[in-house]
């Protein structure tokens, strides 16, 4: 029989390798490399995106809106490009959605600014133009005082223009007042309430042919004192009444009232319509001086459909002869172009010589002189 061979046990390399530092060697820098790729696959991959806040922050001051941004262009990876911001520091994309509501108009802004859709505005209302005015019953007829005590006129011709005359602030220089009453009229005379002994100047001056106006003391604009017991806008409605009440009471004859100064008080509709609804009542006309083109007079006359006029040219503003000539020379041109004219002026000595050579001839210039009521009865409402 054939002998058998004992078989030898071969030993593996492994545990020698522990030992060998050649092999330990490598083993290292194959690791060293396999780390390198794999930081190098994990920067080639993509930059998580930001993430989009679910609404905007919220917004304390108007902002104007944005035009829409473009749609950002695709980013194609490069080894120019640049380097992408730190993924610590957190970015919030800009909403391309509607801007928030405005809360408040921008400054200098008009009423429009804050009629956008979702807009609030801050400002109070606009004061309406027009207020309601209370109904008035005046005396019906010739027992309106406005055509009782109206001068009479003869009959006019047709297309001839005509002209009145007003001289405001009558009655405290007792002196100019009595000589400018003694002008040929008609003239119409317009009285300050507060001066005195005012029954005698002007009985004396409706029997020198002119027409009687009550001047009513009304708040200016600027500092200027109207006297005593004028109208002012802090006042209320009771007092202003009792005031116009005691202004109306100071005198008897006259056809209607304009404005003393005023141009603050007949800028406040508010205040000067319980003013024009008790004239109305009374059957009294309403002048306005226009002392301020801000004036609401005109139109809450119209709204009571009462008797009124406007006057159209100022003649001493400048208080000298020559500057009062040129005046009624315009007085002229405007009554050619409307068919009327009326001229406010004042007791001054200028004013007076200005109209003594004036008064003589403007009939025979084309006009016919006349009393303001006949302005009012042949051109505006309650004629």
């Amino acid at each position: 029989m054939a002998r058998k061979v004992p078989r030898k046990k071969t030993r593996t390399a492994l545990p020698g390798m522990a030992t060998n530092p050649v092999v330990l060697a490598m083993v290292a820098v194959a690791g060293v490399f396999a780390l390198g790729l794999g930081v190098s696959w994990l920067m080639g991959q993509p930059e998580p995106k930001p993430v989009a806040m679910t609404k905007p922050p919220a917004v304390t001051a108007p902002v104007a809106p944005s035009p829409p941004l473009p749609p950002p262009s695709p980013v194609r990876p490069s080894a120019a490009s640049p380097p992408s911001p730190s993924p610590s520091i957190m970015t919030v994309p800009v909403p391309t959605a509607s801007p928030p509501a405005i809360t408040e108009p921008e400054p200098g802004a008009g009423p429009e600014a804050t009629d956008a859709p979702g807009a609030t505005a801050l400002l109070p209302p606009p004061v309406p133009p027009s207020l309601p005015v209370p109904a008035v019953q005046p005396p019906s007829g010739n027992a309106a005082p406005w055509r009782r005590f109206a001068v009479p006129v003869k009959a006019l011709a047709p297309g001839r223009p005509v002209i009145a005359v007003v001289i405001d602030d009558m009655g405290l220089d007792r002196k100019r007042s009595t000589k400018m009453a003694g002008l040929p009229g008609p003239l119409t005379l317009s009285w300050l309430p507060y001066a005195r002994e005012l029954a005698g100047q002007t009985q004396a001056a409706r029997a020198n042919g002119h027409e009687l106006m009550l001047h009513m003391p009304m708040e200016p604009s600027v500092d200027a004192d109207p006297g005593p017991d004028a109208l002012l806008v802090r006042l209320d409605k009771p007092e202003i009444l009792r005031r116009v009440r005691a202004a109306l009471d100071s005198f008897d004859g006259y056809v209607g009232v304009n404005n003393h100064m005023g141009s603050r008080f007949t800028a406040d509709r508010a205040a000067l319509s319980p003013v024009l609804a008790e004239l109305h009542r009374r059957g009294l006309l309403w002048l306005d001086s226009k002392t301020t083109p801000h004036s609401a007079g005109l139109g809450i006359a119209q709204d009571l459909n009462m008797p009124f006029a406007g006057r159209d040219v100022f003649l001493d503003n400048i208080p000298a002869v020559g500057a009062i000539r040129a005046q009624l020379g315009k007085v002229e041109t405007v009554a050619k172009q409307q068919g009327y004219a009326i001229a406010i002026g004042h007791p001054h000595d200028a004013t007076f010589e200005a109209l003594a050579s004036w008064l003589p001839d403007v009939q025979k210039r084309g006009f016919s002189l006349v009393p303001v009521s006949a302005v009012v009865r042949a051109h505006h409402a309650g004629g």
